[in-house]
């Protein structure tokens, strides 16, 4: 390994260490907002109407500034300042911010207007058979659509930020969005009922925005860009007209992407009342730890992935990919295993209290159960999506996630109904196939990527992939045991003495292994107690 590609790597390492704590600690604020939610409005049929309709808010944001900043204008952005073309990226950025507040201004607008057929037709016709569930699903969609545009101004100071490798502030603007939503919960909801949630997402996302401000301000001032911003659309720009063009298969990507998860809302708004909630709740859990792995390393990976490729350092940009992808599926194997195995005593322990009963953990777990199957899929998928979008390839993902949220469609109509015939809970089924569709995607990233690199060091990543895998095997069965022996302990102590003795076993495995990532982390700690 050169010089160069360990200190891109270290870079990517530090910048992930950072993001990975602000995600955790945005988690742990999340995994609050579940609890306090939870015991307010336990797995209800108000609760169902809340989640559905935000479905609609958080699909606009996605479409629009999702699709536009995770894979057009980042790299983007990244590559003007690596070639020290600060103007225009800055003037990239002005037009960028324009053409998303008015597109999300208009389209909230619109689904606003026609909110009552969006939920008859096409988010939840089961909730519509009911018509105080019908009319409340309304309201709380309209509430919600506020927060689409904000998120899309933030999304936006957040590419800027971490293009410039800034990456604790904006990593701690979900915790601050959960915030909000614990106001509403708390303050708000004991006056407002259902409603109380809904405006603690909209000031959530106002604080989404408030967090960044400061240090946006400051960044445009050190480097004297004001005089770059317009209020036009800047469509003569070359660089704006590129990201337009880059942003139009992921938009596509992120569309059938978002079909799935509407799907999976109708599909469960007609399954036993709950499902909904159990879905949200179980794909919540999944991806909080899917969040705290793989999007810190994503995140961390992106500008140097993009600085790598605008400068053609693909030997670098090869085996820094190589380096995320190994350390990925370090922590992503168990953490799946872990949230399979010890999935009812931690719902029992995070939830069942006030309106969350029995019923309502077997609801989530069951979901929890197959989401948390997909962990090492999802992870994966997220490192090499990034890679895919530095290299201004939209295309490539978009296509290979088209066909493969084409047949989650298929799989969820499938499984559902084979879990159904079976007596199982039908919305496993869901889960089921979203875990899978995710598998086969990031597989076939995979192999498409290593042709295009011509190879990812598959001989380095396998090297992490095995001693993983065998300490994974001694972690399961030790969790089982654990199980079984303690099956009449409370299920605090069920939980967390089994995640201490899974998480001990593993990395102890690691340790005796001699797997080099943990070693480091190991000396780095004590390097650093040594300093204090």
């Amino acid at each position: 390994m050169t010089e160069t590609n360990g200190n891109a790597n270290r870079q990517i390492a530090r910048a992930a260490g950072t993001v990975m704590f602000a995600i955790l600690l945005g988690q742990i604020t999340g995994l609050a907002r579940g609890v306090i939610v939870a015991r307010a409005f336990g797995a209800s049929p108000e609760l169902d109407a809340f989640f559905a309709a935000n479905r609609v808010s958080e699909t606009l944001f996605l479409l629009v500034a999702g699709g536009a900043l995770g894979s057009a204008f980042i790299p983007m952005f990244t590559g003007l300042l690596a070639k020290n073309e600060k103007d225009s990226a800055w003037r990239l950025a002005s037009s960028i911010a324009n053409a998303v507040t008015l597109t999300l201004s208009l389209l909230a607008l619109l689904v606003a207007v026609f909110a009552p057929q969006v939920v008859r037709y096409a988010l939840a016709p089961g909730l519509s058979s009911d018509p105080q569930l019908f009319t409340l699903t309304i309201s709380l969609l309209r509430i919600q659509l506020i927060s689409a545009v904000l998120f899309g101004i933030g999304g936006l100071f957040v590419g800027i930020l971490n293009a410039h490798q800034v990456f604790l502030l904006p990593a701690l603007t979900p915790a601050f969005y959960q915030i909000g939503i614990i106001f509403g919960a708390i303050v708000l909801a004991p006056s407002l009922g259902i409603y109380g949630l809904a405006w603690g997402v909209v000031i959530g996302s106002v604080l989404y925005v408030a967090l960044q401000l400061p240090s946006l301000v400051k960044l445009i001032t050190r480097h004297s860009s004001f005089s770059a911003f317009h209020i036009s659309l800047g469509l003569q720009d070359s660089n704006v007209r590129q990201v337009l063009l880059l942003m139009g298969p992921r938009l596509i990507g992120v569309a059938v992407v978002q079909l799935n998860f509407w799907v999976n809302t109708w599909l469960a708004s007609q399954m036993a009342s709950g499902s909904v909630s159990g879905l949200y709740y179980g794909f919540s859990l999944m991806l909080m730890a899917q969040a705290a792995i793989a999007q810190s390393v994503a995140i961390a990976a992106m500008p140097t992935f993009s600085a790598q490729h605008a400068l053609g350092q693909t030997d670098e940009m090869r085996t820094s990919l190589a380096s995320s992808l190994r350390g990925v599926i370090l922590l992503a194997l168990p953490a799946s295993i872990g949230l399979m195995l010890l999935r009812e005593p931690l719902i029992s322990m995070l939830y069942q209290r006030g309106k969350f009963d029995g019923n309502d953990v077997q609801i989530v777990s069951w979901a929890l159960l197959w989401y948390a199957a997909g962990i090492v899929g999802h992870s994966i998928m997220e490192i090499l999506t990034r890679a895919f979008y530095a290299q201004h390839d939209t295309k490539t993902p978009v296509i290979i996630g088209t066909i493969a949220m084409g047949l989650n469609v298929l799989f969820s109509i499938l499984f559902a109904k084979l879990f159904a015939s079976i007596g199982w809970m039908p919305h496993g089924g869901l889960a089921l196939a979203n875990s899978f569709a995710t598998a086969l995607e990031a597989a076939t990233l995979f192999i498409v990527m290593r042709k295009r690199l011509k190879g990812i060091e598959g001989p380095h990543i396998m090297g992490g992939v095995i001693p993983s895998t065998a300490a994974a095997i001694v972690m399961a069965l030790s969790i089982f045991g654990w199980l079984s022996v303690g099956k009449n302990l409370s299920t605090w102590i069920l939980a967390l003495i089994g995640v201490m003795i899974g998480g001990g076993i593993y990395f102890g495995m690691l340790w005796i292994l001699r797997v080099p990532e943990l070693q480091y982390i190991v000396s780095g700690v004590l390097r650093r107690l040594k300093r204090n």
